[in-house]
Order: C-alpha cells, then sequence, then structure tokens
C-alpha cells in the first residue's frame, strides 16, 4: 500500500511539473509566433525574403509552408458528396467508415481539479 501511495504522490508531482511545462511551453509558441509575423512582415517589406540570416550556430531561412486541413469525416463526406450523387451512398460509406475504424484501449489516470474560485451553497 506504501508503494501505491508514493506512486500517486510521484504521479501528481509529475502532472504538476508538466502542467507548467505545457504552459510555458504555450507562452513560448505564442510570443514566436508574433516574431514570426513581425520578422516575416519586414523580410516582405524589405525584400529580404530570398535572403539567408547568419546566426553562431546556423542560420534562418525565410520559406513558404503548406499546412493541410486534417482529413475529418465532415470533409470525407463533403467530398464524398460531390463525387456521389446518391445521398444514401455516400450514407453508407460514411456509416462503414466509422463502424470499422480500429480503436484502441488503454488505461490512464485522469486529473479533475477543484475549483476553488466559485463556491455555491
Amino acid at each position: 500500500m506504501s508503494d501505491f501511495v508514493e506512486n500517486v504522490q510521484k504521479w501528481v508531482t509529475l502532472d504538476n511539473q508538466m502542467k507548467i511545462i505545457n504552459e510555458k511551453m504555450k507562452r513560448a509558441r505564442q510570443l514566436k509566433s508574433e516574431l514570426v509575423d513581425k520578422i516575416t512582415k519586414y523580410a516582405c517589406e524589405n525584400e529580404l525574403e530570398n535572403k539567408r540570416i547568419e546566426i553562431t550556430d546556423g542560420e534562418l531561412r525565410f520559406y513558404e509552408k503548406k499546412e493541410y486541413q486534417p482529413i475529418t469525416f465532415t470533409y470525407v463526406e463533403e467530398c464524398l458528396g460531390n463525387i456521389i450523387q446518391d445521398k444514401r451512398q455516400v450514407e453508407y460509406i460514411m456509416n462503414y467508415l466509422r463502424e470499422h475504424r480500429n480503436i484502441s484501449v488503454s488505461k490512464d489516470i485522469r486529473r479533475n481539479y477543484k475549483n476553488r474560485s466559485l463556491s455555491f451553497s
């Protein structure tokens, strides 16, 4: 039983550390994104898009990246609706896809935080 309690305490400690790290990463990503916008805007306005910026351990280059939307059931259904006129066939295919997905089940722990700021009587 003491091992169980100790493992729970370690789990909570790690969960707390991961929460702090994730919050810092989220903020760092936001700041980096803002800087990317400012830097690329400046580069475009000053015709620097094809230039390389030397930094101590390498270089920075500007490029255009493509971001594809995720393939969702809604997207698949829309596309099928565009090429298959019979809505029943589209519905049949969508049901088949939903029902035949691989599902994996695993055990995990979920943490629920107490709401400390609100109290109701």
